[in-house]
C-alpha cells in the first residue's frame, strides 16, 4: 500500500514528525528523487525529529554520515551493491537505528528485504513550489 502526500517544504517536519511515529525503530528508508528533489531536507526534519539539529549534510563524498548514534545517512550514487559488500557497509545496516538511504538501488533493496530488514521507500517528486511524496512498505518504486 502507498500513500501520497502532498506538501510544501515548510510542511516537511510534519511529514518527518508522522513517520518517526509510524515506522519501527529500526528501518531502512530509501529515499527516492532526482537531484535536488528534497532528500537531503527530508533527512534533515527527520534528525530534528531525533533531537539532532542542524548537523546534517549530504553525505555525498564520504558514502556516509552518523548522527548521534541511531540515525545513520548514506549516499549510494557513485556505488553498486557490490562495491557496497567489498567495503563492508552492508554490516552498518545491522547497527539499531534508523538508517537513510539515498541513490540506493533495487538490488540493494532486493538484499536488504531478502535479509529480513526492515525496509520503507518514500520517492520524492517536486511539483512546483510543493513535493510528492510516495510512502510505501517494502517496496521498490
Amino acid at each position: 500500500m502507498i500513500k501520497e502526500i502532498i506538501a510544501s517544504l515548510d510542511e516537511v517536519p510534519t511529514i518527518a514528525k508522522e513517520l518517526k511515529t509510524v515506522l519501527p525503530s529500526d528501518v531502512i528508508l530509501f529515499l527516492d528523487g532526482d537531484l535536488a528533489a528534497g532528500k537531503t531536507t527530508l533527512t534533515k526534519a527527520i534528525a530534528n525529529e531525533f533531537g539532532l539539529h542542524d548537523i546534517v549534510s549530504s553525505p555525498t563524498f564520504s558514502l556516509q554520515q552518523c548522527y548521534g548514534d541511531r540515525l545513520f545517512h548514506y549516499d549510494l550514487y557513485r556505488i553498486g551493491l557490490d562495491e557496497m559488500m567489498f567495503l563492508g557497509l552492508h554490516e552498518e545496516f545491522d547497527k539499531p537505528g534508523w538508517h537513510i538511504i539515498e541513490w540506493g538501488g533495487d538490488e540493494l533493496r532486493a538484499f536488504l528485504d531478502t535479509a529480513g530488514y526492515n525496509t520503507f521507500s518514500i520517492k520524492i517528486e517536486p511539483l512546483g513550489d510543493k513535493r510528492r511524496y510516495k510512502i510505501g512498505e517494502a517496496c521498490i518504486l
